[in-house]
């Protein structure tokens, strides 16, 4: 698609588009509008789990005391196929309709000034240009596959102990038919859709980059105290599967940490607090371009606004105070305090607007939908009936 072709932000989207999405496409697994997102996630989880468990079967390694991690008990790779990779899939749902809602509003609000209308279109045809890229797919199979591939497993396969992947009595190095599968198709398979993600959440960045650059109609006075922006928090609600998807992957690391190697939830503390700062930079820092107009706006309006409240109550005060005339006309009188009380609430709003798009609130979700998959792991630390107890303590 060429940049100069016409473009609206109800055609926006950043997962209608690419290689992997084609395929999916002819194979009946997909449509335009994300159909057969349940059947998607079945597949693509049973291809990556379920033949693990049935290789460690045959294998003699699912259970039991032939290994020092069964398959059954690899916390880790149940999160990870079972519950990391069905969100990933289910975000582009939910990504595809809220992105496409929030361009769309740009135009809808009339933020786009008319002579920039052309600038807009160009930003959104930019960006499905990178998510449409074959060379973008193939760089990060080549990431998978090559350049990183050796430290990525590694770091994978971080616990020191015996697994299901291994071949018995051999330890790490030879790896069983399990392992093979897992190495060669099923992680590769979840980190391809993990990278995809990052690289979609760039296509975003970079587009809302490009918005930043045009002068938008904002209004100092806008009852969202975001000068018109206020829908942009929206995003949040977007990128939660994707924030749960992190939390999920840390917590179930640190899971096979605590019930194979004896470590401590407290242990992961620094990788806890990481992986929150991680989730909170890919969703707020996009919003940050919009600081500078947001920060002009506040600036721009306190002294317009000063000025018209300046002439306002001056002239109020005079022929209402210190002209000292007979109230002749009590509708008028009411319509004067009634537009200086308008003009009060319109300066509160301007010294209240926000530099930055986002909500407190925006920001408890996102935290909370991180560490909502490790919060389980408390239950390591004390008994179920000791925090309920110290729970209805602080409660009650």
């Amino acid at each position: 698609m060429k940049p100069s072709e016409y473009l609206e932000g109800k055609d926006f989207s950043l997962v209608l588009g690419g290689p992997f999405f084609q395929l999916l496409n002819r194979m009946h697994l997909s449509g335009k509008a994300l159909e057969l997102v349940k059947l998607r996630t079945l597949i693509l989880s049973m291809i990556a789990w379920l033949p693990l468990l049935l290789l460690s079967m045959l294998n003699g390694q699912a259970w039991g005391e032939s290994t020092n991690l069964p398959f059954i008990e690899d916390i880790e790779v149940h999160i990870r196929f079972l519950v990391a990779l069905p969100l990933m899939v289910f975000a582009e749902l939910m990504v595809h309709q809220r992105t496409r809602l929030v361009v769309e509003q740009f135009e809808g609000y009339n933020l786009i000034p008319e002579p920039a209308r052309v600038q807009f279109r160009n930003a959104i045809a930019s960006a499905f240009k990178l998510r449409d890229s074959i060379l973008a797919e193939i760089f990060i199979v080549v990431l998978i596959y090559v350049i990183g591939y050796n430290l990525v497993w590694n770091k994978s396969m971080a616990l020191d102990t015996t697994a299901w992947y291994s071949e018995p009595g051999i330890g790490n190095g030879n790896l069983s038919l399990a392992g093979v599968w897992f190495r060669y198709l099923s992680l590769p398979i979840f980190q391809f859709l993990f990278l995809r993600w990052y690289y979609r959440i760039f296509i975003w960045t970079r587009f809302l980059f490009q918005v930043s650059r045009i002068k938008l109609n904002l209004v100092p006075t806008h009852p969202d105290y975001m000068g018109g922006l206020g829908f942009l928090s929206n995003i949040v609600f977007a990128f939660m599967p994707l924030a749960v998807v992190h939390g999920a992957v840390l917590a179930g690391m640190i899971s096979n940490h605590i019930f194979h190697e004896g470590a401590a939830l407290l242990d992961f503390k620094i990788e806890i607090g990481i992986i929150v700062l991680i989730v909170l930079c890919l969703v707020i820092l996009p919003l940050l371009f919009f600081s500078s107009q947001l920060s002009d706006t506040k600036r721009i309006g306190s002294i317009e606004y000063g000025r018209l409240a300046a002439g306002y109550v001056q002239a109020f005060d005079f022929h209402w105070v210190k002209g000292n005339k007979k109230v002749n006309d009590p509708l008028k009188q009411t319509q004067d305090i009634q537009g200086l009380a308008d003009l009060a609430n319109s300066y509160q709003v301007i010294e209240q607007m926000k530099f930055i798009p986002i909500t407190r609130t925006n920001l408890i979700m996102l935290v909370v939908g991180t560490v909502t998959p490790i919060l389980p792991l408390v239950l390591t630390m004390m008994p179920l009936s000791e925090l309920l107890k110290m729970l209805s303590g602080l409660l009650f």
